[in-house]
């Protein structure tokens, strides 16, 4: 299973697609784009809010990468190995959260539960933009100002609450312990 893993999920590539999250992060600092706000105004967001979405992107390569005739009288069940790699994958988040901040972290863990639910119910390529279009809803919708003007996240807005956010860290885990749980991967022919 270790060449299953390797040669054909190819989950080498998660690690690789981390670090390429932590040079973006690295090489793009705090610099922000424009996104506009439909509760009022234009506001920014870092270009390192979206670097998730690398993480997820590949991840979702190497799930959608098999052999099913090897699957399917395989020893070792192959769905396990996948767990395993999911779950070494947001340990990995985590680790690459020391040096990029714990926020992106959490959101790596959100983004790949809603595409690992996603992805049983369509595939990998809409369950990779499920999380972009997750980012770009907490942005525009996710906000809401006091009466002093200063934005905060509002209650649903996950990925917009800062690090240090415990409710935060513990509905990402809980959704990410649910997205593994739930039975039945999706079989194409």
């Amino acid at each position: 299973m270790n060449r299953y893993a390797v040669g054909v999920r190819r989950w080498w590539a998660v690690p690789a697609a981390l670090l390429l999250l932590i040079l973006v992060c690295w090489t793009v600092g705090a610099s922000q784009v424009p996104v506009p706000s439909l509760t009022g105004g234009l506001s920014g967001a870092q270009l390192a809010y979206f670097t998730p979405v690398l993480v997820v992107v590949t991840t979702m390569y190497c799930l959608d990468r098999n052999l099913r005739g090897a699957e399917s009288t395989a020893v070792v069940p192959v769905h396990l190995l996948d767990t395993a790699a999911l779950v070494l994958t947001v340990v990995l988040a985590h680790l690459a959260g020391f040096l990029v901040g714990m926020d992106i972290a959490r959101n790596i863990t959100v983004l790949l539960a809603l595409a690992l639910v996603t992805r049983r119910l369509a595939n990998e390529a809409t369950a990779t933009a499920a999380g972009l279009l997750l980012l770009l809803l907490n942005l525009i919708l996710g906000r809401a100002y006091d009466p002093g003007g200063h934005a905060s996240p509002t209650w649903w807005a996950l990925t917009l609450y800062p690090a240090g956010s415990l409710p935060a860290w513990v509905v990402a885990l809980v959704l990410f312990a649910l997205a593994l749980a739930i039975p039945g991967a999706r079989h194409r022919a």
